[in-house]
């Protein structure tokens, strides 16, 4: 990876690098879980069911350089999609840049730790479980509730 700029988080998505773009996740996980859309209302409701490359006790991808190869559907998080992809949480880094509004606190980016985002209840470690034994989707629909309004 190269060199990040200092405080690279702060310039426009537009002005990232690709090895700033990635640092800039935050690590919640909460893309890589499944959503169910309803063909009749385009509803989307979130579940706490997670890709089968998902640790689950981390939100890490366990193959992310061959993620698409496993997981053809894996959406690839670009800057001409960002503004399109309504699911994304509010506390997504990406969204959030995307309106040009500051990463939260608990960023670790801003805090100096990986840990942050768990103890600020915005990650999906530990509160979901893979779709290897997950079963029906619609059993799994949850309501992450305002924590993530909060949290932001």
């Amino acid at each position: 990876m190269g060199a990040l700029r200092d405080r690279f988080w702060e310039r426009p998505l537009a002005d990232l690098n690709t090895e700033e773009w990635e640092a800039l996740c935050d690590g919640c996980g909460r893309c890589c879980l499944h959503k169910v859309e309803y063909e009749d209302t385009g509803e989307i409701e979130h579940t706490n069911v997670a890709c089968k490359l998902l640790d689950t006790k981390t939100a890490a991808c366990t193959d992310y350089r061959r993620r698409k190869t496993f997981v053809p559907e894996c959406l690839r998080l670009t800057l001409k999609i960002v503004d399109k992809v309504s699911w994304l949480p509010p506390t997504c880094a990406y969204r959030l840049r995307a309106d040009r509004m500051p990463l939260p606190r608990w960023h670790y980016l801003i805090s100096g730790s990986r840990e942050d985002v768990i103890t600020a209840g915005v990650s999906v470690a530990g509160r979901v479980i893979s779709e290897d034994v997950a079963g029906p989707l619609e059993h799994h629909v949850v309501d992450w509730g305002d924590e993530d309004e909060e949290a932001a």
